[in-house]
């Protein structure tokens, strides 16, 4: 039975120790410590344009969709023959 602890502890302090010098580690650590890194501008100017350009595709597919209604309103209301 010890020898089954000796082997977990071992390999588990290596796994944790690897951990630590990794960049998850070091995200962790900051974060606990409470030294949190802002967001990347690049990120955030590359949300905003992708902001952009989703809302000139909700204009034209609004454009779109009030033609689409006009066409089926004009066939509607065309007078019948004679």
């Amino acid at each position: 039975m010890e020898e089954v602890l000796a082997i977990i502890l071992i390999f588990g302090g290596g796994a944790a120790v690897a951990m630590s010098f990794s960049p998850l580690g070091r995200a962790l650590a900051d974060r606990i410590r409470g030294r949190v890194a802002g967001p990347d501008p690049e990120v955030i100017a590359e949300l905003d344009q992708l902001r952009q350009e989703m809302l000139d595709v909700q204009e034209r597919l609004d454009f779109a969709e009030r033609l689409m209604a006009q066409q089926r309103e004009a066939g509607r209301l065309e007078p019948g023959g004679e």
